[in-house]
């Protein structure tokens, strides 16, 4: 440690221990990853057991300062992860499913937070316990969920927009609790409403004032520029809105101040950082822009899909997150979030009896909790998702379903004069005709035909899956806590919330639950959506049905 008379750090070289654990740990965080996201999608867990054994609560190589360090990138990583969530937010699908996303997300703050009241008679908490510790328990892992998305290949999917709107808007929430929770735990004595509604109230502000400066700011500003870029296209404007390091500046710029602006208001940072990727691809993909080409003196306006003229320019905020931040976020940042999250279990103290069975009991309802978000999605008699859909989603439904239903129709009916016309026509040919053709081919090309119209109402109908798998991978990839879990629950802990040291079982038991939910959530998504490629890759062989996941699945 420097004292403050020292006017510099003295360098000294590492010693050849420091590297070798250093080394070892940041390739096998990344082999791990690699090998693990490849089987299950979920490599993140690996590398959280290796921050679990690496770190204080296992073998405790890599020192108290490393683990700080490691923690802070490890969180500048977490707002990058959610960063490119937003940046890959469909505003036509969120606005789609906004009122099922927010059923979803309801019910993944009510059910949590409601049965963490049976701490009171498990472990004898007060309700003001039972609160903090559903509060812990009511988020969903931002990092955990876009990087099982991700890997998964179901970011742009509806499902995936369904599912990061939902946990986007349970952390929202769970992060509202932070500073809630921090706030109780200064003020025992006297309680105020401020603590409670100034985060919601900067939150829901910093919700509704972004759209309306995008709306009526950013966009008569942009459609200005673009009147000066067609004007003049080989000028000065035109030629820095064109290079990829100016873009580069004005996206770091829109994240570094929606972060700082929300820290100080005191709302989350990560609310921020999904705020301004979501803003970004917004501009990217709802306004129109000159399309321009490398000499700049071409200029057009593509009004029907105004991102390809931005992707032509290589300006989108995903291809700048592609190029500047995307390896040093993968190989170095996520790995030390992830790992980051292993340093602050503590395996040693969680191994008691009177601890295990409750924090396993606790672990059983707060998964079922979660993972009833799922049935949102199932289309079974009784359930609220016909229901909840939006009037526009139930019209488009009701539109491709009867086009459907006719082309089936059709296309049953059509197979029969498909055949005589096929025979009318072979009948014309001089040599070689149908009955010369040998019957092990005519069998196999009725087959083939057979095939065919069966394949093409699979393909068409999409409307409603067949299977329970979105469900399940919806309320399975809600199910992790992961990095605000361990955030809120350690708060807590440090504010005196959950007791004193003696009496700290409910942080354990906490503790407890969240570890298990952040790992079995991953696992059970990865699982599921294995089974769903090979399924889907049996289909595209003619070996079984496609569409598993319906509509849920297309982008």
């Amino acid at each position: 440690m420097s004292t403050p008379d020292e006017a510099a750090l003295p360098y000294h070289e590492p010693g050849i221990v420091t590297i070798l654990i250093l080394g070892s740990f940041l390739l096998l965080l990344n082999a791990a990853n690699h090998i693990i996201d490849k089987i299950l999608y979920c490599g993140l867990l690996a590398q959280l057991f290796l921050g679990i054994g690496w770190g204080t609560p296992g073998a405790n190589w890599l020192g108290r300062e490393f683990e700080h360090v490691a923690v802070n990138l490890g969180y500048l990583g977490l707002l990058l992860i959610v960063y490119e969530g937003g940046l890959m937010t469909s505003f036509k699908a969120l606005k789609d499913n906004f009122l099922l996303s927010l059923g979803v997300a309801v019910t993944g703050i009510a059910l949590p937070i409601s049965a963490s009241y049976i701490l009171l008679p498990l472990v004898e908490a007060t309700p003001l316990q039972a609160f903090a510790a559903g509060a812990a328990l009511c988020s969903t892992s931002l990092g955990t969920t876009f990087t099982v998305m991700k890997a998964s290949g179901l970011s742009t999917t509806k499902l995936g927009v369904v599912l990061t709107s939902a946990a986007m808007m349970d952390d929202v929430v769970g992060l509202v609790m932070v500073q809630v929770i921090s706030n109780l735990g200064g003020v025992s004595s006297s309680f105020s409403a401020v603590t409670i509604i100034r985060p919601i109230c900067v939150s829901i502000g910093f919700a509704c004032a972004v759209p309306l400066v995008a709306r009526f700011i950013v966009q008569p500003f942009t459609a200005w520029l673009n009147g000066k870029r067609k004007t003049s296209p080989t000028g000065y404007i035109n030629y820095i809105l064109t290079r990829d390091t100016t873009a580069l500046i004005i996206h770091t710029a829109i994240l570094v101040g929606l972060i700082t602006a929300t820290t100080y208001a005191g709302t989350s940072n990560l609310f921020a950082a999904y705020l301004a990727g979501a803003s970004i691809s917004w501009w990217d993909t709802t306004l129109s822009h000159p399309n321009f080409h490398r000499s700049g003196r071409t200029p057009s306006t593509d009004h029907t899909s105004p991102s390809q003229s931005v992707l032509n320019v290589g300006t989108s905020g995903t291809e700048i997150f592609e190029r500047f931040f995307y390896q040093p976020l993968q190989r170095i940042l996520k790995p030390l979030f992830f790992a980051s999250i292993g340093f602050s279990v503590p395996i040693t103290r969680m191994f008691t009896g009177g601890v295990i069975w409750r924090g396993v009991i606790y672990t059983i309802l707060m998964f079922i909790t979660k993972f009833a978000c799922g049935f949102w999605l199932m289309r079974l008699p009784g359930l609220a998702s016909g229901v909840i859909g939006l009037n526009r989603s139930a019209n488009t439904e009701k539109k491709p379903t009867d086009v459907n239903k006719r082309g089936a129709i059709a296309t049953t009916a059509g197979s029969g004069v498909t055949s005589d016309r096929q025979k009318a026509s072979s009948g014309d040919l001089p040599a070689p005709n149908p009955p010369a053709m040998p019957e092990k081919k005519q069998s196999a090309s009725r087959k083939s035909n057979e095939g065919r119209v069966r394949a093409k109402p699979t393909l068409t109908s999409t409307s409603k899956p067949i299977s329970l798998y979105p469900g399940c991978i919806l309320g399975s990839a809600m199910v992790a806590r992961g990095e605000i879990g361990f955030l809120i629950s350690a708060l807590a802990e440090s504010n005196g919330i959950f007791g004193d040291e003696s009496n700290s079982s409910i942080f354990l038991i906490v503790t407890w639950a969240i570890m298990l939910c952040t790992i079995l959530g991953p696992l059970i998504v990865g699982t599921l959506v294995a089974r769903v490629k090979k399924m889907e890759g049996r289909a595209t062989e003619g070996q079984g049905r496609g569409g598993v996941l319906g509509e849920w699945g297309v982008s």
